[in-house]
């Protein structure tokens, strides 16, 4: 079944950093913001990266990503998928990162697992030559990366925000 992203991007002229996820899950798409299951890790580990708790509610969110001049996409705006799994993705239809590139000067990408870089490098090069990162991702089927492993690997979004 075709299903829409449903949210936009999150961004403004003061952004350093774009975050890309796949595609929001099922409860994401329920609450209609980024990584509302509970046990996706992405901002508990966010929050321990910038040393700075996590705000409950989405429009504290937006804001506190807009205070550390984090951006927050998805490689996909619409796609047929089964559920949340992002191995069931298929006909995906990428997100045009330029609505973010032509208004903050983003200086690295960091995609929160494989598929979001994937989707990303299958479209071309890295958008303007940027560094992009495969991060390991944050979701709860990701059981092999503790919290602790994953806030080690994500820290190199702050070096990007210094």
């Amino acid at each position: 079944m075709r299903v829409e992203h449903g949210f936009g991007p999150v961004f403004d002229a003061s952004s350093r950093v774009l975050i890309l996820g796949s595609f929001p899950s099922v409860r994401s798409r329920e609450v209609g913001f980024y990584y509302g299951h509970p046990q996706n890790r992405f901002w508990r580990v966010l929050g321990r990266v910038l040393n700075d708790p996590v705000p409950a509610g989405i429009e504290e969110k937006k804001e506190y990503l807009s205070r550390h001049r984090v951006a927050l996409w998805d490689a996909v705006v619409s796609c047929d998928v089964v559920g949340s799994a992002d191995a069931s993705i298929k006909d995906p239809e990428p997100a045009d990162l330029t609505r973010i590139l032509s208004v903050a000067p983003i200086r690295a990408i960091f995609c929160n697992g494989a598929l979001s870089c994937s989707l990303l490098l299958k479209v071309g090069a890295p958008p303007n030559g940027l560094p992009v990162f495969r991060l390991p991702s944050t979701s709860p089927a990701n059981a092999a990366w503790s919290e602790e492993r994953l806030t080690k690997e994500w820290a190199v979004v702050g070096e990007y925000l210094a």
